[in-house]
């Protein structure tokens, strides 16, 4: 996809968006269902570059997984970790899911896996998730000493204790909390620091749990799972994914329209849904329920800068420092230091592209403050190859004429229709 001219909403948009499935919880699903003892059904699976390299990646270990991309349905066939093929290398691409969870389920094989990515990840830490494999028995070896290639001599995970630092990235922790019930002994993990993104932790215990092993938890301190335990096979639905639904919340709050989201609502599993009672401070009506929300701009289009802690889901802050430039006061984003470690420094990118229209920034160790101007001016606005920088600055398209998302095509990593589903919305709302 070349680069995309967006054109301004001209009134409030007013739409009922489906947003693809999630990919956290879909590459989740995909990993346990292969771990399982079965044959597991997951139905509204997220198709994007992410979950299709980790459905190659499984399949490479002799996984067998079909996926019906019309119907948005794949089953897989588990073999509780005792993979088929045993000498393999796998491609992650730029997915730290992939390289993540994969580099723990490898473990609990017999054979020799090499894990290989983008020139991104392998500048992207693994070292902590390795260093917690090795203390519960597994032989990993880091070639470059920090990130990819890693390389997995598995014969099982024996147990043990160790310590993790998540601080980085929680990935490593449910990394380990996956594999974690299929060892040979029991394995507690303690952490010395809180773990950055928890809402992402509690998701992966709710899914371990559902398919049908135990681990117990210390508050965020110290986790103990016991071991010698199976995964049942499950039949699971995908929920809409968060972050996607997030920019058109957005656009919501930005136009004094309304969207809605069915789907997706109190009983979310997804920890970025809190980004509703973020724009309901910044003075947007927000409704949710079982099962849908929905948020309503406000009419007379004045929104309010906010100071908040995004610590819980980083991955809104691209879509609340866009926002922000539509507020009334600073926006001050916290607790976000892990932005630097994304598929891009996504702290630097948005202090550059925000000033490109005109905001004044203020980098922090911890985040950023957005100040924005007077007046706005449009821009060309560089992606960096991330997604999310895509989707976020496409927010800022709908007030100002001229803006024009570079290297677009990179949305395929998580949401390959984004910018069809965003000309669907403006079409809706004309």
């Amino acid at each position: 996809m070349p680069d995309i001219s967006l054109c301004p909403a001209f009134r409030p948009v007013d739409a009922v968006v489906h947003p693809p499935g999630s990919k956290s919880q879909s590459n989740r699903a995909l990993v346990l269902a292969a771990m399982a003892d079965g044959v597991s059904r997951i139905d509204d699976l997220l198709e994007a570059d992410d979950t299709r390299l980790m459905v190659a990646a499984l399949q490479g270990l002799g996984v067998a997984v079909d996926w019906d991309t019309a119907t948005r349905r794949s089953t897989v066939r588990g073999c509780g970790a005792r993979w088929p093929n045993d000498d393999v290398t796998l491609e992650c691409g730029n997915a730290g899911t992939v390289a993540r969870f994969l580099t723990a389920a490898c473990t609990l094989g017999v054979g020799d896996y090499e894990i290989v990515g983008s020139p991104r990840m392998r500048e992207r830490p693994l070292r902590p998730l390795v260093d917690s494999l090795n203390d519960l028995g597994a032989s990993v070896l880091l070639a470059n000493g920090e990130g990819l290639p890693v390389h997995v001599a598995a014969r099982g995970l024996r147990g043990g204790t160790t310590e993790l630092r998540a601080d980085a990235s929680s990935q490593f922790l449910s990394a380990l909390l996956m594999a974690a019930p299929l060892s040979r002994g029991d394995v507690m993990i303690s952490l010395p620091t809180a773990p950055t993104s928890a809402p992402f932790v509690r998701m992966t215990l709710s899914m371990i749990e559902q398919f049908g092993a135990a681990c117990v938890v210390d508050g965020m301190e110290r986790f103990v799972v016991p071991g010698m335990q199976h995964y049942r096979a499950q039949e699971t639905r995908i929920e809409p994914d968060a972050t996607a639904a997030s920019y058109f919340f957005a656009a919501a709050a930005v136009t004094g329209g309304r969207i809605s989201v069915p789907g997706l609502g109190r009983a979310s599993l997804q920890g970025d849904l809190g980004f509703l009672d973020v724009l309901k401070r910044m003075g947007c009506e927000v409704r949710s329920v079982a099962r849908e929300a929905s948020v309503v701009g406000p009419a007379d289009g004045r929104l309010r800068g906010v100071d908040e802690d995004l610590g819980g889901m980083p991955d809104v802050a691209q879509t609340l420092a866009v926002l922000a430039l539509f507020a009334e006061g600073p926006t001050r984003i916290r607790n976000v230091a892990n932005l630097r470690l994304k598929e891009t420094d996504r702290q630097a990118a948005l202090a550059a592209e925000l000033q490109k229209l005109g905001a004044e920034i203020e980098l922090h160790d911890d985040g950023l403050t957005i100040v924005p101007p007077k007046t706005l001016r449009a821009a060309a606005i560089d992606t960096y190859g991330d997604h999310r920088m895509a989707m976020s600055f496409a927010i800022a398209g709908l007030r100002l004429d001229g803006i024009v998302i570079r290297d677009a095509d990179c949305v395929r990593k998580t949401y390959p229709d984004f910018f069809a589903d965003w000309e669907r919305m403006l079409a809706r709302s004309t």
